[in-house]
């Protein structure tokens, strides 16, 4: 019997509304009954998957990790089976599992039926896919524009971050983990809870999105020319024994400014300090690729 399915597009996303129609077609030929929706608003996603849990064997999305954080209390509450298409600049959820950016492969491996249960993160009832961070990560979400994004990529991450850095003014916090409390001074912290973000940057070089932990880095670095010498671990999530970054692991992290810092949260700005973050283990499932090609 052919599977019915939920398909979300956004036409915001950077090929969203140029590949819509591709996505449609080529799923129908691998077999599958949808329910299309392709919405310039993301908001009420959530409620779509619901009101349609009963008639959909799965939801498949297309767009970008902002894209996808729209829908995750939806599939929470429904427990239906994420399918992705990249659509989006950095596909950092896609990254992660290895999805392929092309858009038949995408398909096929969705066609494929191989489901893995990923973890989330949480930050004060918020969940994440990816990252939630404060400091720079913030001011670049606020930088970067849709239209530049469009354009360039992810490129544009890189060109809104030297705008950004060497504006970065260091902050203090107070870290709490593992019964232990850190005192720190920052320009960003960062708090993974799959491998990629921000255009394929590593949170921790052996982050998995479901080894049930949450990884840590802050970046503590008295002048923002410091930061060039540490670009290609940021990049690589090798971290050891560098100087000006301290890293740290857990299931429950909490921190502490003493005025509200915003939070992002797979590229949205959704809370603010004071945050408690947590790991939700194997909170959902996910069509990726079979375990000879998986991470």
């Amino acid at each position: 019997m052919n599977q019915r399915a939920l398909l979300l597009v956004n036409r915001h996303s950077r090929r969203g509304q140029d590949h819509f129609k591709a996505a449609t077609y080529c799923l129908k030929e691998l077999g599958f009954n949808l329910i299309e929706n392709s919405t310039e608003n993301c908001r009420y996603w959530s409620d779509i998957i619901r009101q349609h849990q009963e008639q959909v064997d799965l939801v498949i999305v297309g767009g970008g990790d902002g894209t996808l954080n729209a829908v995750i209390e939806g599939l929470i509450d429904t427990q239906l089976p994420l399918g992705i298409l990249p659509l989006g600049t950095a596909n950092d959820l896609a990254r992660t599992l290895k999805i392929p950016q092309s858009l038949p492969e995408a398909c096929n491996i969705i066609a494929g039926g191989h489901i893995r249960q990923v973890d989330l993160g949480q930050v004060n009832g918020k969940h994440f896919f990816n990252v939630a961070s404060l400091g720079l990560s913030v001011q670049l979400t606020q930088q970067i524009t849709d239209k530049a994004k469009r354009r360039w990529g992810v490129l544009a991450y890189a060109l809104a971050a030297i705008q950004v850095i060497w504006q970065a003014r260091p902050f203090r916090a107070e870290i709490h983990v593992n019964g232990e409390s850190f005192q720190v001074r920052t320009i960003q912290i960062t708090v993974g809870n799959g491998r990629y973000y921000g255009g394929g940057m590593a949170v921790a070089n052996d982050a998995r999105i479901d080894d049930q932990r949450l990884d840590l880095y802050s970046l503590e670095i008295q002048h923002w020319w410091q930061i060039l010498s540490l670009l290609f671990a940021i990049k690589q999530g090798q971290f050891a024994n560098k100087s000006g970054v301290r890293t740290l692991e857990g299931q429950e992290i909490e921190i502490y400014t003493h005025k509200p810092h915003v939070i992002n949260t797979d590229g949205e700005l959704t809370t603010q300090t004071p945050a408690r973050f947590c790991i939700v283990p194997q909170a959902l499932p996910v069509f990726v690729p079979k375990p000879d090609s998986a991470q």
